[in-house]
């Protein structure tokens, strides 16, 4: 098997203009993994550290000054490099090393190896002997976090070709239907300048409701019938409305409070009304039972937990306990190294929590996570519409394609 023979990082910058750190490995003296790390701006209280003291030279610097313990280890043996990445690290959220290195050493590590036994690295990390492509899920109107003030509250609303056959059709409805609401915004306020938020989604000043039914509109426009040809998502972050204080919801753009029964009610009805095939973080990261309240009414839709798993094998195994969500966001870098994050995917695909595998806000024009959401068995891969950094996991998976493995896409 291949072995590491060398490793270095250097400081990069992800799509918001931010530092962040790239990570070369080599094996046998030949074989290149390349990795630029990503990073959150709508972080989960429980996930990974990006980096010590929020400097990315801590990180280097700590990469520069153990390289030599990675050096013979099997550049595809990703337990042996996780425990190594912890032999540096005695926290339990790498606010040591840093989460974004080990995202980008372990990935690294595994496309170094995957280009030494001459196959895509999807097969390298998983023994099965055929796949099948996740539907692309892409943000096309944003607001919270990801957007300016006047956006809505809600952060991101998604769009899925649930009914595509192939992956270069779906991909294709997904861009029209960006494409189409941008003509809709435009005759809604001719005063939208085509602002986007970090994913790509236009940032139109709308409340939530005006939002929602604007994106719809364009879905309709061009002759797709909800919940068939295509499926709307929510991203509802509701731990960024969430007042531990007040114990409330503030949409402070929309200028309203929700108590948690509220919110319930609150997502509910946004459910129901727009047949959304996808709800991500629809009430605050520690809110268990009301999860599990959203999934029991809503078996048909992915009722999908980010913050509150945070892609911790530990917390997921709670939420599988109570029945909080019927799927699961993965980030790798929300668990820090690859080896943790498969750990997760391995749980969830063993209790029936559908795994949709994720971008970061903050992007790299790296592609591998086109990779690991095949090698998961991933329902969706969530990696946005428009923007370098998302086309380019897009374009991946058309290349991807071509190859005799994969037969056809996932059903949800």
């Amino acid at each position: 098997m291949p072995k590491i023979s060398s490793i270095k990082g250097r400081i990069l910058y992800n799509s918001r203009g931010s530092k962040t750190v790239e990570v070369d490995v080599v094996s046998d003296k030949q074989f290149l993994g390349r990795v630029c790390a990503p990073s959150g701006a709508s972080v989960g209280k429980y996930e990974a550290v990006s980096f010590p003291n929020g400097n990315p030279e801590e990180s280097l610097k700590k990469l520069n000054a153990n390289f030599e313990k990675f050096v013979g280890l099997e550049s595809s043996d990703l337990k042996a490099i996780h425990d190594t990445l912890k032999s540096l690290d005695g926290s339990k959220n790498y606010s040591e090393i840093g989460g974004a290195l080990a995202f980008a050493v372990t990935i690294a590590s595994i496309e170094s190896a995957s280009r030494a036994l001459d196959q895509p690295m999807f097969q390298t990390l998983s023994s099965e002997s055929s796949f099948r492509f996740p539907f692309p899920l892409g943000n096309i109107l944003g607001g919270g976090a990801h957007a300016g003030p006047g956006t809505p509250d809600i952060q991101e609303i998604l769009v899925c070709a649930t009914g595509s056959k192939s992956i270069r059709e779906a991909i294709e409805v997904n861009l029209s239907v960006h494409k189409e609401l941008r003509q809709v915004l435009e005759k809604e306020d001719p005063n939208f300048t085509n602002g986007r938020g970090d994913e790509g989604g236009w940032a139109p000043k709308l409340d939530n409701d005006k939002a929602l039914e604007l994106s719809a509109k364009a879905c309709e426009n061009l002759g797709f019938t909800l919940g068939k040809e295509v499926s709307l998502g929510v991203d509802f972050a509701s731990s960024t409305q969430w007042n531990e204080d007040k114990g409330k919801y503030l949409y402070d753009r929309a200028g309203f409070e929700n108590s948690p029964e509220q919110q319930i009610e609150f997502a509910s009805n946004i459910i129901d009304k727009y047949k959304l095939i996808y709800a991500e973080d629809a009430v605050h990261e520690e809110a268990f039972s009301d999860m599990a309240e959203l999934t029991l009414k809503f078996p048909k839709t992915l009722i999908t937990g980010d913050d509150l798993t945070v892609t911790n094998k530990g917390i997921l195994a709670n939420a599988i306990n109570s029945k909080s969500c019927n799927a699961a966001i993965l980030k790798v870098n929300q668990a820090g190294s690859l080896w943790d994050a498969m750990e997760f995917a391995n749980l969830a695909n063993q209790n029936n929590v559908k795994l949709i595998t994720s971008h970061r806000s903050g992007e790299s024009t790296d592609s591998h996570i086109s990779h690991i959401g095949l090698a998961t068995k991933s329902k969706m891969l969530k990696v946005g519409v428009v923007g370098g950094e998302r086309v380019a996991k897009l374009n991946e998976l058309i290349r991807l394609s071509e190859h005799d493995l994969i037969r056809g896409m996932v059903e949800i």
